[in-house]
């Protein structure tokens, strides 16, 4: 008996023995991955500390490859959407002279006729010229050579000077003048050379599709009633079918070609309303910031300088904009009154004022506009 209990303390102290060993390599080795993750942390934080650093740095830095997808999936569909705006274009104009320019030739008077037949050409080739001109012509950069421009700053992005009103696009990845916006349905950007063809683009493509929605009215509802009466009769015939009553007269069957004109009217109505909603409502939103002489970049960046200057009891005003009727004119180029027609009115490759690295006061401008700031 003793002896067992003497062999069972034996076990039971070597035991223990093994197992305090282990208790203190776990607790090193514990402590090890510890000082470790401090280390590391210690590490990380010294190497991307940065005092200027905040929230919105971070939400940038996590988006950064959601902003690099999105920069080259549009440089590359830029192509596709520019085919999907002559596409949908070239089928209106095919549907106008092949369904309704018949139609109208045979029903309206000869005074109706000379009108639709002079304002829907004009109105089509205001809306290729200008299409043509903004998605071929540049909209200019900055000279390379720094010796060139003098008083600027320097882009981040590009390392090389920046003009005034100058941005960088990231999509075409360059500065580019007096920047508004990159047009993926143009596939180019809209800047100092292009911003008045994409604008006249925009209000003559929308007034082609308020004048063929206004104009084709009518024949849409003639039309979408004629196809809910095929869809009628067309349930009918089925019926009639399926009953096998060949005694009875069977309704009669619109041809292809009756239904091809119907379903092309109903598909020029939509489309054209459709665009003239959306197209207008840019159209509109330049035309505002063209009033103000500022771009879609500058409006947000005049927007926080007024905010800025309003804490501080001062007032921003815009050193671009020279009042409403003068902005207008600088942007269209109107230096005399007959240019309203030879350079609005008519197609015209004019280039705008300047050059858009300096912005000396045009000589349209009847006065001389407001300093920038004003207390």
């Amino acid at each position: 008996m003793r002896s067992r209990q003497w062999m069972f303390a034996a076990v039971m102290r070597l035991l223990l023995k093994c197992l305090r060993p282990g208790r203190r390599r776990r607790f090193k080795l514990v402590r090890q991955v510890e000082q470790l993750w401090h280390y590391g942390h210690l590490c990380l934080r010294s190497l991307l500390y940065n005092s200027f650093t905040n929230g919105d740095v971070v939400l940038d830095s996590l988006f950064e490859p959601v902003y690099w997808l999105v920069d080259h999936v549009t440089r590359w569909f830029g192509v596709v959407f520019v085919a999907l705006v002559i596409v949908l274009t070239s089928s209106i104009v095919a549907i106008v002279y092949i369904c309704l320019l018949p139609l109208i030739l045979h029903t309206y008077t000869p005074t109706w006729i000379c009108w639709h037949l002079a304002y829907g050409h004009w109105n089509l080739i205001m809306i290729v010229f200008h299409y043509y001109m903004a998605i071929t012509t540049s909209p200019g950069h900055p000279p390379q050579a720094k010796n060139d421009l003098t008083g600027i700053s320097i882009c981040r992005k590009c390392i090389a000077p920046k003009p005034a009103r100058t941005h960088h696009c990231s999509i075409c990845n360059r500065c580019v003048l007096k920047m508004d916006h990159h047009c993926p349905w143009l596939n180019n950007c809209v800047g100092h050379y292009n911003h008045r063809y994409f604008f006249s683009f925009c209000l003559f493509m929308t007034m082609g599709c308020i004048y063929c929605s206004i104009s084709g009215w009518e024949m849409f509802r003639d039309a979408y009633a004629a196809i809910e009466r095929m869809k009628l009769l067309e349930k009918e015939r089925l019926q009639v079918a399926a009953n096998q009553t060949y005694y009875q007269t069977p309704p009669p069957i619109f041809s292809f070609r009756q239904r091809a004109f119907h379903k092309s009217v109903v598909y020029l109505w939509v489309l054209c309303s459709s665009v003239a909603l959306a197209l207008g409502a840019l159209t509109l939103w330049h035309a505002a910031l063209i009033t103000r002489g500022e771009t879609s970049i500058e409006r947000h960046i005049n927007k926080k300088e007024r905010q800025r200057l309003q804490k501080k009891g001062k007032v921003f005003r815009n050193p671009y904009s020279y009042g409403s009727w003068d902005n207008w004119k600088v942007f269209l180029g109107v230096d005399v009154p007959r240019h309203w027609l030879t350079r609005v009115l008519l197609p015209s490759p004019h280039l705008p004022h300047g050059t858009g690295l300096s912005w000396e006061l045009p000589p349209c401008v009847t006065k001389q506009h407001a300093s920038l700031l004003a207390i």
